[in-house]
């Protein structure tokens, strides 16, 4: 059994045909794990700062002392202005 027999299929692909804004993610994850980081972008440009995201999300969940509320923040737009363009890009 391969470990992509066990990801997650895109149910508005299934349903509508039709990628939606974070298909691709759980490959690009996959991709990362086996070192391929030029595929992992390829494949969902928005990888490296959704990863970026979860990372002072962690942080912020764990150091109390320290405010990540502005990098939470930039992190979270600049990760959905890539996955907009990102899938405007696609579609063309």
């Amino acid at each position: 059994m391969d470990v992509e027999d066990l990801m997650l299929p895109c149910m508005n692909k299934k349903i509508f045909g039709v990628e939606c804004l974070g298909c691709g993610t759980q490959r690009a994850a996959y991709l990362l794990m086996q070192g391929d980081f030029v595929g992992a972008f390829k494949m969902f440009p928005a990888i490296y700062t959704t990863l970026l995201l979860f990372l002072f999300l962690f942080l912020h969940f764990i150091d109390k002392k320290r405010n990540y509320h502005k990098l939470i923040i930039f992190f979270a737009i600049t990760n959905a202005v890539i996955t907009v363009f990102a899938y405007i890009y696609k579609r063309i």
